[in-house]
């Protein structure tokens, strides 16, 4: 029983539910990434370039002829598709950047601010009656 113990201390550490939350964001804004990419940025990129998607672009090397006189098929090298991650990739990061300078702006705020006086005691009241009833003979 003690290793489940740990395992579930484990699970439920603060570090790995944050981490899977964070996967689990980071997935799905990927699709939104990707979509904002597919979808519409590349078409605009397309119609500004006559039309070409980048998707499709690639190189065509010749038919290869093998050693028996059969004709085999060409090969295509898709730099469209890495162009198009890269572009995924600019986003993201470009994103992710924006994101922590907010984080990081938010934690620069609450650093700065001065934090409240700590309540009075009871007997910490008291004596500033006693203090000011004094001043005021």
């Amino acid at each position: 029983m003690g290793m489940i113990k740990e395992f579930k201390d484990f699970a439920m550490r603060g570090n790995i539910v944050d981490l899977a939350v964070a996967v689990v964001i980071g997935t799905a804004f990927s699709k939104i990434v990707s979509a904002l990419v597919d979808k519409i940025i590349m078409p605009i990129i397309g119609w500004l370039t006559s039309g070409q998607n980048f998707a499709d672009m690639s190189i065509k090397t010749g038919e290869k002829i093998g050693a028996d006189g059969v004709v085999g098929p060409a090969v295509a090298i898709g730099y469209g598709a890495f162009i198009q991650s890269i572009i995924d990739f600019i986003i993201v990061a470009f994103v992710i950047f924006l994101v922590i300078k907010a984080m990081n702006a938010l934690k620069k705020k609450q650093a700065e601010a001065p934090a409240a006086p700590p309540e009075l005691t009871t007997q910490e009241k008291l004596l500033i009656e006693i203090r000011d009833a004094l001043k005021a003979r």
